[in-house]
């Protein structure tokens, strides 16, 4: 079987990894991928953006099952455009994939399907968003309604942070993606994420993990994309997985199809575990990316067999290792502002001969014999152990081997599992 994976980042190279070694395929295609991607795929220059380029080439390469990695293709509305063409693809459509676009669409999801979530309204009018923030009390929560690279979200200590925060998104500051706001309450609890895979109407889960979103030791400074996961989070008991699937996930999907738009492909699920219970904080529809990173080392069964199950409607229970795997990002210095580009990396060699160690690449290019740095996010150094520690002492040891100028990384990933 040809497969065509779209993306270029740490979250699909692994799954291009994890996709390699399944019995089923003939032949791996990554675009554009990137110099670690190339490794397993043969990448193909054409952007994640060039819908028509893309279609083109999977006809022309017969392409039997495309993969989309990443949220802003689903959004735009790639699967439907491969799926009219005739190519088959995980989903979701460009309709369904409105649970990630727009969040505002899914707030009201919440309110209509009776899943709990924290007190919220959307806004245009920033004299409004205000007040209402002033209302809830502070802190508060200032969220872009629609994709901003897993940054749209400012947590408003007070009342002059609220201000500064709805001002700079409603003049544009994330784009079209903050042309509204939703201003929430804070929810106050350790978030954790967890992942399903739905072919519409069934929906299996996956498994969970635990993100570090703050760019600063301590969950300090900025929110990025994503500093480290690791896999399984203690946090994450079985009651609370059933709790997942019950309260929040089976509804979702019952609500989804029930709309006439059924949901198919993985969808991730933001949950806060508060006081109170757990709430939903967001949903992606997608792989998290650097979560992905963990899942994949953890997973025993055939991604391929089961991403085709899903678009086939044939889901099965997937198995899963129990050890634990954390990943650590090492990114370029002034991420997530601006940062410089370039700078040839070294130690990769050398860190991936460690036990238990996987580096996938982030943002990484081939220029000549250099491996260089070319993201925000560079690489996710990932490590298999028999629990968190020695998954984190793994990953570490490997960290420290590779350089490159101006790279930075958190030296506390991993530290509220073990805190626990």
């Amino acid at each position: 079987m040809k497969v065509l994976l779209v993306g270029s980042g740490g979250r699909e190279h692994a799954l291009a990894w994890a996709l390699s070694k399944s019995p089923l395929l003939t032949r791996l295609y990554c675009a554009p991928g990137n110099a670690g991607i190339s490794q397993v795929a043969e990448c193909v220059p054409i952007p994640a953006t060039d819908f028509s380029g893309l279609v083109a080439f999977a006809r022309d390469a017969r392409i039997d099952f495309a993969v989309i990695g990443a949220d802003a293709q689903l959004v735009a509305g790639l699967w439907d455009l491969l799926e009219s063409s005739g190519i088959r693809a995980l989903g979701p459509s460009k309709a369904a994939a409105v649970l990630e676009g727009s969040k505002g669409f899914v707030k009201d999801l919440c309110t209509e399907a009776g899943i709990p979530t924290a007190a919220y309204k959307q806004f245009i009018s920033p004299q409004q968003a205000k007040a209402f923030a002033r209302g809830l009390g502070y802190p508060v929560v200032i969220k872009a309604d629609g994709l901003a690279a897993g940054k749209g979200v400012i947590i408003a200590a007070d009342e002059a942070e609220a201000h500064k925060a709805i001002d700079f998104m409603l003049e544009g500051g994330f784009g079209e993606s903050s042309h509204a706001i939703i201003v929430e309450e804070f929810m106050e609890g350790e978030e954790v994420s967890f992942f399903a895979l739905s072919d519409g109407t069934t929906v299996i889960p996956l498994a969970g993990a635990q993100d570090h979103k703050r760019v600063g030791d301590g969950d300090l400074g900025p929110n990025t994309g994503g500093m480290g996961a690791y896999s399984p989070a203690p946090i994450l008991s079985r009651s609370l997985e059933q709790v997942a699937m019950d309260t929040f996930i089976r509804p979702t999907i019952a609500a989804m199809a029930a709309r006439g738009t059924p949901y198919m492909g993985v969808l991730y699920l933001g949950l806060m575990a508060t006081k109170s219970g757990p709430k939903l904080v967001e949903y992606n529809a997608r792989f998290g990316d650097p979560e992905c990173q963990v899942l994949m080392p953890r997973l025993k069964s055939d991604l391929l067999a089961a991403l085709l199950a899903a678009r086939n409607g044939t889901l099965r229970p997937l198995e899963w290792e129990d050890e634990t795997a954390l990943t650590v990002v090492m990114a370029s210095k002034g991420y997530p502002g601006s940062y410089d580009r370039g700078h040839p990396i070294t130690g990769l060699e050398e860190a991936a001969k460690l036990p238990g160690i996987t580096i996938f690449h982030a943002g990484t290019e081939k220029r000549g014999k250099d491996i260089v740095a070319v993201g925000g996010r560079v690489l996710n150094v990932t490590a298999i152990g028999k629990d968190v520690a020695e998954a984190q002492a793994r990953a570490y040891a490997a960290v420290s081997l590779i350089h490159w100028d101006g790279a930075f990384f958190r030296k506390d990933i991993g530290w509220r599992a073990l805190k626990r």
